[in-house]
């Protein structure tokens, strides 16, 4: 089988620890765009997250997609249309608040290029911050403020916590929206049947390709449906035992090259 489609989660796989696209993994994604192959990127961030790898990999100049907020977006880079684009559902944001308001956990989302959280400050609630480079605003009351559309809500916090609201949300409010793990302090509220999997789909239709022609890469809880789903399914020999037994293969390292490593071995 050929494969024309290559989907690459950001941290963790596409960059080292230093948050950094490598040079033999950057070569050997331009050579195969250079080839007519298309590359993706699927994360959990936001656009403006994800924009500066795009650019990076000339995805304005040579094509290419970003999946951002787990797939709730996609973007063709070059044009800069949107392609899908899934809304929040606000009507349960003050529900949710009410949930966390005693517990160690800041809820976190998007407009333009602020993160607006709210909530019980922890180690974790400015990681979201430094991984994509957008500045905090603190506001009182989130859910009176957030009266515009969004396609995510981010809760940071302690893991414990994180474990026990994942079950708690996801019970009860499990048939409105998507709730699951990113991390282990990361938890991911996203509309109802949002996934990387589901994007990776209806970006593969758009462009008359079949799943079969799709290599996906990743390490990270929100990575395993597309691993699942893809035609081959990478996992980065960083990723934990569970996401491994996700994938098909196991490649090396964010630290060794381990996207250039798979895509030598099964793209080029």
């Amino acid at each position: 089988m050929s494969y024309n489609v290559v989907v690459l989660d950001i941290d963790g796989t596409l960059v080292n620890s230093k948050k950094k696209i490598t040079k033999r993994t950057h070569d050997a994604l331009t050579k195969i765009q250079n080839e007519g192959k298309t590359v993706v990127i699927a994360s959990g961030r936001p656009p403006q997250g994800v924009m500066p790898y795009a650019r990076k990999l000339g995805f304005d100049e040579r094509g290419g997609y970003i999946l951002s907020f787990n797939g709730g977006r996609i973007t063709e880079v070059k044009s800069g249309e949107t392609v899908y684009n899934r809304i929040f559902p606000n009507e349960l944001l003050k529900e949710i608040c009410n949930v966390i308001k005693d517990r160690r956990v800041t809820i976190n989302t998007y407009r333009d290029d602020i993160i607006i959280s709210s909530g019980n400050m922890n180690r974790y609630s400015r990681v979201e911050s430094e991984i994509v480079g957008m500045d905090m605003k603190m506001v009182d009351d989130f859910a009176e403020y957030v009266d515009f559309d969004i396609n995510k809500c981010l809760l940071s916090g302690e893991p414990e916590d994180i474990a026990e609201l994942e079950k708690i949300l996801g019970e009860r409010y499990g048939d409105r929206i998507g709730v699951y793990r990113s991390e282990s302090f990361f938890l991911e509220l996203v509309p109802l049947g949002v996934d990387k999997a589901r994007s990776i789909e209806i970006l593969l239709n758009s462009l008359s390709r079949s799943r079969e022609e799709c290599i996906a890469c990743g390490d990270g809880y929100n990575d395993i449906t597309m691993l699942e789903y893809a035609g081959l399914g990478v996992a980065m020999g960083n990723a934990n035992d569970e996401i491994k037994a996700a994938a098909d293969f196991v490649t090396l390292t964010n630290d060794e090259d381990g996207v250039a490593y798979a895509v030598e071995r099964f793209v080029s």
